[in-house]
C-alpha cells in the first residue's frame, strides 16, 4: 500500500513536470521557427497570375520580373539579376530570359539554396482542347506555386534573420522547350551553373508544383537516388511536423532544374507532386491550389532554415 502510495504520488508529481517540459519545448520552438502565413503565400500566388501567363517575351513576363524583383529588394540583403539569352533553333532566334537571385547573410559559409522556376510554358500542349495547344498557360500550380512560398520565406527571413546563409534563386526559362527537345528546357538551372563554376552549397530544395488541392509530395526518383540518407531523413522531419502531404514512397523521376544543379556538385532535391491532372493546360488556374498545400511545403523549409539542415 506505501509503495503504491508513493508510485502514485510520483506520478502525479511527474506527468505536469513532464507537461512544462514538453510546453516550455514548443514555446521554444514557436519561438525559433517563425510561423509561416499560408494565406499571405496564396496571395502571393494569385498576384503572379494576375500578369497573365509569364513565358519569356510576354508582357506578363515583363511585368512579373519586375515585381519580384521589386519584392525581393524589400527582403534581401542583395538581390541581382542574371539576364542570358537562349537561341532556339525551331524558332530560328534568340530569347531573352533572367534569373532572379536574391541572398540572405551574403557573408555566411555553408548556404543553403532554395528555388523555383517563375516563368510559365508557353504552350499547353497537354490540354485535352487541341484548340488550346498553341496558347500559353497561366501557370498557378505549375510555377507560381513555389515561387509563392519563396517570396513568403523571403518576406519572413527579412523580419527575422536566418542563422545560416540562405540564396533564393528563381529560374527563368524552365519551361521554355518542346517535347523531345530537353535542351530547351531548365535554361535558367543551365545558364546559373554555367556563370557560377564551383558554386558552393550545403544543401538545396527545388519546389515545383507544390500548391495544388491534392497535395502528395513522394521522395522524387533522382534525389532519392543521389541523397537518399537526406531525403528520408527530411522526411522523418515533416511527419514530425504533422505535414501529411510528404508521403514516404518513392515517386516520378522527373527531369527539372535539380538535375543540373546536381551535375554541377550541388546536392539538391526536388519536392514535386507530378500526379497534377492540370499539367500543361489552360486549366492550370489558382482555383486548383489552395494556401494549406503551400504552408505544408513553407513549413519543411522554415525547420530547414530555422532548426537546421538533415545531416
Amino acid at each position: 500500500m506505501t509503495k503504491l502510495l508513493q508510485s502514485s504520488t510520483l506520478r502525479w508529481l511527474i506527468f505536469p513536470l513532464v507537461g512544462l517540459v514538453w510546453g516550455l519545448f514548443g514555446t521554444l520552438r514557436s519561438q525559433t521557427v517563425p510561423q509561416f502565413d499560408d494565406d499571405s503565400a496564396f496571395g502571393n500566388l494569385v498576384r503572379q497570375c494576375e500578369f497573365g501567363p509569364r513565358n519569356p517575351g510576354s508582357e506578363g513576363h515583363r511585368k512579373c520580373r519586375k515585381f519580384l524583383v521589386q519584392e525581393m529588394k524589400r527582403y534581401a540583403e542583395e538581390v541581382k539579376m542574371q539576364h542570358f539569352t537562349h537561341f532556339d533553333e525551331g524558332m530560328d532566334s534568340s530569347i531573352s530570359m533572367s534569373n532572379i537571385i536574391a541572398r540572405f547573410g551574403p557573408q555566411r559559409g555553408g548556404r543553403l539554396l532554395l528555388c523555383a522556376h517563375w516563368d510559365t510554358r508557353p504552350r499547353a500542349d497537354r490540354d485535352p482542347n487541341p484548340g488550346n495547344r498553341s496558347k500559353p498557360i497561366l501557370g498557378a500550380n505549375d510555377g507560381a506555386s513555389g515561387v509563392a512560398i519563396l517570396l513568403e520565406i523571403a518576406r519572413i527571413m527579412g523580419s527575422y534573420p536566418p542563422p545560416m546563409g540562405v540564396d533564393v534563386v528563381l529560374f527563368d526559362g524552365e519551361d521554355w522547350g518542346e517535347e523531345g527537345h530537353i535542351q530547351d528546357y531548365l535554361l535558367g538551372s543551365r545558364a546559373f551553373v554555367k556563370e557560377n563554376p564551383g558554386l558552393s552549397y550545403r544543401f538545396g530544395v527545388l519546389l515545383d508544383m507544390v500548391g495544388d488541392r491534392d497535395l502528395e509530395i513522394p521522395m522524387e526518383g533522382h534525389s532519392l537516388k543521389n541523397f537518399p540518407f537526406k531525403v528520408r531523413r527530411l522526411w522523418d522531419r515533416a511527419r514530425g511536423l504533422g505535414l501529411t502531404p510528404f508521403v514516404h514512397r518513392e515517386g516520378p523521376w522527373v527531369i527539372d532544374d535539380h538535375l543540373m544543379l546536381i551535375d554541377a556538385g550541388i546536392p539538391c532535391i526536388d519536392l514535386i507532386d507530378f500526379d497534377y491532372p492540370y499539367w500543361h493546360t489552360l486549366e492550370d488556374t489558382p482555383d486548383k491550389c489552395e494556401p494549406e498545400s503551400l504552408g505544408a511545403v513553407g513549413s519543411l523549409l522554415l525547420s530547414l532554415i530555422y532548426e537546421g539542415i538533415p545531416e
